[in-house]
């Protein structure tokens, strides 16, 4: 079972921000990053019955493994994921689907990291990182190049196909190892100019990296329980 569970709903003509573990865990990193500047509430969670249910503690606190914020002030709405949501990206993608026509959004923006598309090639750390995007906004398409060519996977390659809600998508060239601050900050930088956000450039990097660190640190934790529970069950040999 799969069932969005909202605790409120957000003002007519939302936009909602997705951002999926995927490469680079980009899009864990950004919206985890909003959620502090933007000091959005929880307002709900997906409940997803077919994920190992492995809750993180953080500051005293449980986080929700797929959580839902919302920023008034801005009228945005942030989907934050923690679990590993692999083998269920169709049926996310028609659940955000429903979730956007119930609370009448305006805008879906999917966030993703990418590979470089030059195979073997490492970004070093003075290379400016590269974002692209996927939609029929002019003015996003003036902050990052359109994507001609490549390969979307997880949740955003679901969300692609959906024809029934006005979307877009902003991708960034993102380390093959995880997780990648930089690309994160690339396109909280694109996210600023195209929603007028108001984030200070200056220290977004290094507040990036200490964001990267708490994520790191809670699915390392996560990983670590999956692997203990996994020893502890029986084995039966017939």
């Amino acid at each position: 079972m799969l069932e969005i569970k909202l605790e409120r709903k957000p003002k007519r003509g939302a936009t909602i921000i997705e951002g999926f573990p995927g490469f680079g865990l980009v899009g864990t990193i950004t919206t985890e990053f909003l959620i502090k500047h933007l000091n959005a509430k929880p307002i709900g969670f997906i409940q997803v019955e077919d994920v190992q249910p492995m809750i993180a503690v953080h500051g005293g606190q449980p986080v929700q493994p797929l959580g839902i914020f919302y920023d008034e002030k801005n009228n945005i709405m942030i989907l934050h994921a923690l679990a590993n949501i692999s083998g269920l990206e169709w049926k996310l993608a028609d659940r955000i689907s429903a979730l956007f026509k119930m609370v009448k959004a305006k805008e879906l923006i999917s966030i993703e990291g990418v590979g470089t598309g030059r195979p073997g090639v490492e970004i070093e750390e003075s290379e400016e990182i590269k974002a692209f995007c996927v939609s029929n906004n002019k003015k996003l398409a003036q902050l990052a190049s359109p994507l001609k060519e490549g390969i979307v996977t997880g949740v955003s390659g679901a969300l692609l196909l959906k024809k029934d809600i006005p979307k877009s998508f902003i991708f960034a060239e993102a380390h093959s190892e995880l997780p990648d601050s930089r690309a994160a900050a690339k396109i909280i930088e694109i996210l600023d100019r195209y929603l007028g956000l108001k984030v200070d450039f200056k220290p977004l990097i290094n507040q990036a990296e200490k964001v990267e660190i708490k994520i790191k640190e809670i699915l390392q934790k996560a990983q670590q329980s999956q692997a203990t529970a996994d020893t502890k069950k029986p084995t039966y040999f017939g």
